[in-house]
């Protein structure tokens, strides 16, 4: 998929037919013009917005600010007389820092760099021709922390002992809404508990339980099928039919496989899994800092 800027060619060339187009017709559009298959289209940003769609939405803004296009009513676009020389005299291709030779644009980038002149503004720096757009940045940023954090709860909880995993576990399942209201959930661990180690209450009256099984083992160390075999058999042993049975290493294909073909319905989820579930629910990670990205609002300059 082109990067953003990758797109503003794209744009432009849809855009030249003359017509006044609204946006969602021209993220349909630019994407068939770009060819882009049905995957490329919904693969989304971690926000769940998809990735074409703002990266689409980044070159009309560029070009926008580089007053190239117009936006006579809201949510719509209209090549300009600018816009379409500026597209003939670029066969080649255009890029950001083709469209930074734009005065319009480059004035853009000073006002939004301090006033310093565009070539020497951080905004302009902070972009090139291999990077993604800001949003995406700053969402592969996220990720890159969030990745680090995942690690090192993951050897964290290998580093202690059995039940404080198991204890975690139903920590992160009742911060996922497990549990009811009354967030009722039993720690099970130790050498009599029957092959789970913890069991939530789904309604006040424990007519509804889910089981659980947590295994603390190392990254070589992979659960296999007959754990999996082990885990159902303990199921069946209370009477369940379901369980999440959770580890810090990871599954075996086949236990994988068995997982899915059997009848009792068994979720199996692995170390990484349970590190961006803590992360995603507040579990032994603390805010650290949070960033507020901002648009204009349309309506109220209506």
């Amino acid at each position: 998929m082109p990067v953003w800027h990758g797109f503003l060619k794209p744009c432009l060339e849809v855009l030249s037919d003359g017509k006044t187009w609204k946006l969602r017709e021209l993220y349909t559009a630019v994407s068939d013009h770009v060819g882009l298959t049905d995957e490329q289209r919904v693969e989304p940003l971690a926000s769940g917005k998809p990735r074409a769609e703002n990266r689409i939405g980044w070159a009309l803004s560029a070009l926008y600010k580089a007053e190239l296009i117009n936006k006579p009513d809201r949510g719509s676009y209209l090549l300009n007389d600018e816009g379409r020389k500026f597209l003939k005299s670029h066969p080649e291709g255009i890029s950001e820092k083709t469209l930074k030779q734009v005065p319009a644009y480059e004035a853009y980038l000073a006002t939004i760099g301090g006033g310093q002149p565009a070539g020497k503004s951080a905004a302009a720096d902070a972009s090139t021709d291999e990077e993604a757009d800001p949003l995406e940045m700053i969402e592969n940023g996220v990720a890159a922390l969030h990745g680090e954090v995942a690690a090192e709860l993951i050897k964290r909880l290998r580093e202690r002992d059995p039940s404080f995993l198991e204890q975690s576990v139903l920590d992160v399942l009742v911060a996922m809404g497990y549990g009811g209201t009354e967030k009722r959930a039993t720690l099970l661990g130790g050498s009599g508990d029957g092959g789970v180690d913890g069991v939530i209450d789904q309604d006040p009256l424990g007519l509804e339980r889910v089981y659980v099984q947590a295994k603390r083992y190392s990254k070589d160390n992979n659960v296999q099928r007959p754990d999996i075999q082990g885990f159902v058999g303990a199921l069946h042993g209370v009477g369940a039919n379901r369980g999440i049975f959770i580890t810090t290493s990871q599954f075996s294909p086949g236990a994988r496989e068995y997982a899915k073909n059997i009848g009792t319905r068994v979720v199996l989820i692995d170390g990484m899994r349970l590190a961006e579930l803590m992360i995603k629910y507040g579990v032994g990670v603390q805010k650290r800092q949070v960033f507020t990205v901002v648009e204009v609002d349309e309506d109220y300059f209506e």
